[in-house]
């Protein structure tokens, strides 16, 4: 069942297809892919540095990549892809994508990022891991061009030097600010310039490196593995940090979701979801994700990971309670507003309202 409910509606994300304007290879499994953006959506497509599109191929596949291009004047933007095992989309990319082909973008999405200040002077830091550069070079690109009186430091983790993703690019902002940005690279199978810098980035690692490497910092980046990334996050929680981002590229080496919590909604629960101003109504069953269920009555709706960690799925309830099983792209104030990601979250009341327009 299906009706019109009369008020103001934010624009709903949609897919739009972008020509790829070019791609660089960074890695033997790694490339860069530039896309074109027409006039018509570049106020659209605009990003703030650190967030991320999703891409669609087909009907089915669909990823989040970060983008690593700093904001400019809306002609371009450019992600960082490198295959994984059996990826479908990471090894089209690699191996298949050419310029001039067109690909289905979602516009840029994720909180992933800061308000960067002329007039602000802060000392930034990020740790990260494989692909996990991709966001933050963007942020290192723009922070340092519109604060000149700010600093980053980044702690990049790779297996090999091969391995590298925007080595170049990376060597060139260290080129233009040599007194304002200090990389440390860490290789886990090969051997570094000092001990320090051989092996993974874990949480002891970590204490040494800021006891005898990294200068004091204001606000953090974490970009990588689940235990790399809470690794850190502990280790930073330790020492006090206060400002602390983390993003993941995938959550398959996080804990298994927790059991769901003991709900009334025993026979399933009835969910009225609203999208695009339009109320539809759909039976949740008992420990049925709430996105499955609508999908089958609303395929519209927005989605890509499905593993709690891009967030385009973000919907906010405003009756009713569920639990989320995961929950890796939400800060903390977006959760106590309402809001949820409907891939990982399970009724706990008989009755529920969702709204994808909040």
């Amino acid at each position: 069942m299906s009706v019109v409910v009369k008020r103001p509606v934010r624009r709903r994300p949609t897919f739009h297809p972008l020509t790829v304007a070019g791609l660089d290879r960074l890695t033997e499994e790694a490339v860069a892919i530039t896309f074109a953006v027409p006039p018509p959506l570049r106020e659209l497509f605009a990003f703030r540095p650190g967030q991320h599109v999703t891409v669609r191929l087909g009907d089915d596949v669909r990823r989040s990549y970060s983008i690593c291009s700093p904001p400019g004047d809306g002609r371009t933007l450019r992600i960082g892809v490198k295959e994984v095992p059996g990826g479908a989309f990471s090894g089209h990319a690699v191996r298949a994508l050419k310029a001039g082909d067109t690909i289905d973008v979602l516009p840029p999405l994720g909180n992933f990022t800061t308000d960067f200040d002329p007039g602000r002077a802060r000392s930034y830091g990020a740790v990260v891991a494989g692909s996990g550069i991709t966001p933050v070079l963007s942020l290192v690109a723009h922070g340092l061009a519109v604060e000149p009186a700010s600093t980053f430091t980044v702690v990049y983790g790779n297996r090999h030097a091969r391995t590298v993703m925007f080595a170049e690019e990376l060597a060139d902002l260290k080129d233009r600010y040599p007194a304002r940005l200090q990389v440390v690279h860490v290789l886990s199978r090969e051997p570094g310039e000092a001990p320090l810098l051989s092996g993974r980035i874990d949480a002891d690692r970590m204490r040494r490196l800021l006891d005898t490497l990294l200068p004091p910092v204001d606000e953090w980046f974490l970009c990588g593995p689940y235990g790399m990334v809470t690794d850190v996050r502990a280790v930073l929680a330790e020492r006090g940090a206060q400002r602390v981002h983390q993003e993941l590229f995938f959550a398959d080496d996080a804990p298994p979701p927790a059991p769901a919590r003991p709900t009334t909604a025993q026979a399933g629960a009835e969910a009225t979801v609203l999208l695009d101003g339009r109320a539809t109504t759909v039976t949740v069953a008992p420990g049925e994700r709430v996105l499955d269920a609508a999908l089958r009555v609303r395929p519209e709706l927005p989605f890509a990971c499905k593993g709690g960690v891009c967030s385009t799925c973000r919907a906010k309830v405003t009756e009713g309670s569920v639990s989320m099983a995961r929950n890796y792209a939400l800060e903390p104030d977006e959760v106590a507003a309402g809001y949820v990601l409907t891939c990982q979250s399970t009724a706990d009341t008989d009755r529920l309202v969702v709204d994808f327009d909040a």
